[in-house]
């Protein structure tokens, strides 16, 4: 999680930061872990969190703890994971624009009426799920009936398009234009 997530490993015998990794708080190993009660600690819940707090910049961070014990059971420390969770709630926002999209693009689309790309890509899926094949499962006699589906449907009249199919099945165009021939017979 790397630059986001901070990991602070506390000895609560000592009362220090043992372990510091992805440092962004500024604390150092040997640091005050600042925890006074931890037989408190110790005696709740293994797991506790998330808790929120904020950077001195002022990012919101949420962080969890977890209990460490040595063989016998006794509390010995602590793992403190902290995310910095600004990042997430960008991308969670962007995400929601797109995923509560409600505008409609039909104007737009009509720019894309031909994308022979597109289309090429929805008979494939199509044909696949009819079939109920899987892309990277083909057999050679499968991917070979998906082509010549696919000629018959017009895929190929575009310019480089054995080379776009080619590359949706994961083959080398060659393998396309042998396909194709194998249908002229």
């Amino acid at each position: 999680m790397y630059p986001h997530a901070e990991v602070v490993v506390h000895d609560s015998r000592r009362n220090c930061i043992a372990a510091i990794f992805n440092n962004y708080s500024g604390r150092q190993v040997g640091d005050d872990s600042g925890i006074d009660d931890v037989e408190g600690l110790a005696a709740g819940s293994e797991v506790n969190g998330p808790f929120r707090k904020t950077t001195l910049e002022g990012r919101e961070t949420k962080y969890v703890s977890s209990v460490l014990r040595d063989p016998q059971g006794d509390a010995v420390g602590l793992l403190c994971i902290n995310l910095e969770v600004t990042a997430l709630r960008e991308f969670l926002a962007v995400g929601k624009r797109f995923l509560d999209a409600v505008e409609s693009s039909a104007s737009f689309d009509a720019l894309f009426d031909d994308d022979w790309q597109q289309r090429i890509d929805a008979f494939v899926r199509q044909h696949l799920e009819e079939q109920s094949l899987h892309l990277t499962r083909l057999t050679r006699d499968q991917r070979s009936q998906l082509v010549f589906a696919l000629k018959e449907a017009g895929a190929f009249q575009a310019k480089s398009s054995a080379n776009y199919v080619a590359n949706v099945l994961g083959v080398s165009r060659s393998t396309v234009y042998n396909d194709l021939a194998k249908l002229e017979r």
